[in-house]
């Protein structure tokens, strides 16, 4: 598998991002958000945390409109995976690859812990790694990671199933306890909380490394 991880000014989180990709057996590339392709033979591009651009405007907005991210939702739009986590989750939701936004956590309040996280469907190559209902821990590092959107797009990622994750005790307001969304063709997977923070047994937890196992697995048998 070949990944792509894409660093803006800002980024802080694009290390930990390939780390875990290597770890899990991918080959990565990192690309420079001025960059207007992607690599040639890319499988899956990875948005990491951070605050890219300093968060000036909205969390990701500035980031969407960057050369690379025409060339990200390209690649999406192809069929091809996309993994968006934190500040890379708002960077999917600006560009359109996901619906809804992320607002300011409930309580205005950054937020940096480890919490349980609720593996909601298996239907997934993100997911495939977990069982239905498993609560693993898994660390969040944000300030506006309060997902929103209207009853309409709720009941619609409930109903297709589309919900990855979702918080065991919600920490920050996010609608229907909502931590991670799929697309509709299930390959692009935004979500707040830091699977790449989670897979090595050094940082003390390796939760978040079976998504990294299952996603490579999936995409070398396909």
């Amino acid at each position: 598998m070949h990944a792509a991880v894409v660093v803006f000014p800002g980024s802080n989180c694009d290390r930990d991002l390939a780390v875990a990709f290597e770890a899990a057996g991918a080959k990565v590339s990192m690309v420079w958000h001025k960059d207007s392709e992607l690599p040639q033979g890319v499988d899956i591009v990875g948005i990491p945390g951070g605050f890219s651009y300093g968060d000036y405007l909205r969390c990701g907005a500035i980031a969407a409109n960057s050369p690379i991210c025409r060339s990200v939702a390209a690649h999406a739009n192809r069929g091809g995976y996309v993994l968006g986590i934190c500040n890379g989750f708002q960077v999917l939701t600006e560009t359109g690859l996901l619906p809804g936004a992320l607002l300011r956590n409930a309580g205005l309040k950054y937020i940096c812990k480890t919490v349980g996280l609720k593996v909601e469907t298996t239907a997934s190559d993100y997911t495939s790694g977990y069982d239905a209902g498993q609560v693993i821990n898994i660390p969040i590092a944000h300030h506006d990671g309060n997902y929103f959107a209207d009853d309409e797009t709720i009941g619609k990622l409930r109903g297709e199933d589309r919900v990855a994750f979702s918080y065991a005790e919600n920490p920050n307001g996010a609608r229907d306890d909502i931590a991670g969304i799929l697309s509709e063709n299930r390959r692009v997977l935004g979500m707040m909380p830091h699977p790449e923070r989670a897979a090595e047994a050094a940082h003390g937890n390796t939760d978040g490394a079976a998504l990294f196992r299952a996603l490579t697995g999936a995409l070398q048998t396909a």
